[in-house]
């Protein structure tokens, strides 16, 4: 059998040489950055630690911007935050054994929130490999048992040659439908052992595309164009596969009002007469979604938040895409459609016939209006007040990270996030400490836009290292701290289960003075004059930070 590799690249004299002669030094750790580089990265994302020195010292033989934080989850929050702003691999360099550690909460985000991080960790040196309990430093009996359970893929490497097929081989995961985080390990010896081999040049990674089944494509397509009452529900997977378009142009094809959900922010528009908005958490809005004849669930698993807290039960036909094929069926029957968003939206647009109904837009506003009537009878304009000063200052195109706070619940459901993947939080896998060091990770993906972090006091103590990241760098963004003296949701979830909290209320810094003392400016400021702080804070180039102290609540639940 014969291969034509005339359609190859071919190497110039020049490269020839080059490749017969590599230049003397090189390491492990080159073989790295190279492969890092072949494949098309510009920024990496880490920690250094003494067995992973040998990648750190050749970063600076690179082309690579590295960008250090202060903890590793934090540096995997920023890579998690880059991939999902720029669509493309972060790489996260890490340590062994309590630097691998302590960035796994971040790849759980990463994992829930399908943000393509490529963790590359060292290893004991080969010989403590195996679990013998040799006593090296860091050294745990099976490291990769730690992360198999969070990563998408473990790729193992244990001598030189391996390395550059290793990252390309997680490269390619990490970008595969859904996207995720993946994990790459190497021992300390071989990422310092000197090596001979050709420097890495270009490589190809790109994944397959994940289609829809067309006899699948064809019945979902008869089911909505002969529905008579079509709702879509768009998840994160809209935004991910920038099907914002696609699913605009179905929704207007066969009038299909829209609810996004709270992964899913921006993916419609949100003041269109077929918004339903992202009241999930309201029971006006699961009724009306209880009563589609036909559900359209794309780009979600319809997980505890997206469906009321597991209390929604839809009457309907659902038909659901997803590219995660673990999450199809999941929770409810449906016709489940294994593809990406984009590729499935546009084969429907091409497959449904043209629905008409005049009553639709009615019909979503009837919905609204009896969700500000319930809102507005808990006497919540302090929190609403808040919440449109954050959105009056933040410009259109600028990307905001919300941590896991009252502020930010509100902002699930009643935030207009204006534009397509613009608006993230950690609501995937739920944790403290993500807005702040996610919007350093955004910076680093644009330096030229503005981005807004939003915590609460007791998130912010986190991340408030990053302080010192943001300063380093000159990051242009502005972290809001909403401060209540405590975790505040924790605190009314307590108080309404027990009658009195344990363990919510929380000693604090003076948050301006800390700021400052970074050398970053601060403002301590009141609702009434948010909008102007913030607004202030977010044109001033570099890291600032603004105090809000205010004791917000949350709008009662409709689950009970």
């Amino acid at each position: 059998m014969s291969h034509d590799h005339d359609d190859r690249p071919q190497l110039s004299p020049a490269q020839a040489a080059a490749v017969l002669t590599p230049p003397p030094g090189r390491t492990g750790g080159d073989l790295v950055v190279e492969s890092l580089q072949g494949l098309g990265a510009t920024t990496v994302f880490g920690l250094p630690g003494q067995h992973a020195l040998g990648m750190f010292d050749a970063l600076r033989r690179s082309s690579l911007r590295y960008v250090g934080l202060r903890v590793e989850n934090n540096a995997g929050f920023a890579a998690d935050a880059y991939g999902r702003i720029t669509g493309e691999v972060a790489p996260l360099l890490l340590s062994t054994g309590p630097g691998a550690l302590t960035s796994l909460a971040a790849l759980q985000e990463a994992a829930s929130a399908s943000a393509p991080v490529l963790a590359i960790a060292s290893q004991v040196p080969t010989a403590g490999l195996g679990g013998g309990r040799h006593g090296y430093l860091h050294e745990l009996r099976d490291q990769q048992a730690s992360v198999r359970d969070i990563v998408k893929s473990v790729h193992t490497v244990r001598a030189a040659s391996q390395i550059p097929s290793a990252i390309a081989a997680a490269w390619e995961s990490a970008l595969t439908a859904p996207h995720g985080p993946v994990w790459v390990e190497i021992p300390q010896d071989v990422l310092l052992a000197e090596t001979t081999l050709p420097v890495v040049s270009a490589m190809d990674a790109t994944p397959r595309e994940l289609y829809p089944r067309p006899e699948l494509t064809i019945a979902a397509a008869h089911l909505l164009s002969n529905a008579e009452r079509p709702v879509i529900i768009a998840g994160g997977g809209v935004v991910r596969s920038d099907a914002s378009g696609k699913l605009r142009a179905l929704a207007e094809r066969i009038d299909a009002p829209v609810v996004t959900t709270f992964g899913g922010k921006g993916a419609f528009p949100w003041e269109h007469p077929l918004s339903l908005r992202s009241w999930l958490e309201d029971r006006h809005t699961t009724d009306f979604l209880e009563d589609a004849d036909v559900l359209l669930v794309v780009g979600s698993g319809l997980g505890e938040l997206s469906s009321n807290y597991h209390t929604f039960r839809p009457r309907g036909r659902v038909i659901q895409i997803e590219a995660d094929a673990g999450k199809l069926e999941s929770n409810h029957p449906a016709l489940g459609i294994h593809s990406d968003a984009r590729e499935a939206l546009s084969d429907l647009l091409d497959a449904v016939e043209r629905r008409e109904d005049p009553d639709a837009a009615e019909r979503v506003r009837t919905v609204l209006e009896k969700v500000r009537v319930r809102i507005e009878a808990q006497d919540l304009t302090l929190e609403q007040q808040v919440l449109a000063a954050v959105r009056q200052a933040l410009p259109d195109g600028s990307p905001s990270f919300w941590d896991m706070t009252i502020l930010s619940y509100w902002a699930w459901s009643a935030f207009d996030a204006r534009r397509p993947n613009t608006m993230h939080s950690a609501q995937g896998a739920g944790g403290l400490g993500y807005a702040f060091p996610a919007a350093i990770g955004a910076a680093a993906a644009d330096p030229t836009t503005p981005v807004l972090a939003v915590s609460g006091d007791g998130g912010a103590m986190y991340s408030i290292a990053e302080l010192a990241t943001a300063r380093q760098y000159d990051a242009p963004l502005t972290w809001l701290i909403v401060d209540d003296g405590g975790y505040g949701i924790l605190r009314e979830y307590m108080t309404d289960a027990y009658g009195e909290t344990t363990g919510t209320e929380l000693a604090r810094p003076d948050f301006v003075a800390l700021a400052e003392s970074f050398g970053v400016p601060a403002v301590r400021t009141t609702p009434e004059s948010l909008a102007a702080d913030l607004g202030k804070a977010l044109a001033t180039p570099g890291p600032s930070v603004v105090v809000l102290p205010a004791l917000l609540r949350m709008f009662e639940p409709t689950h009970l």
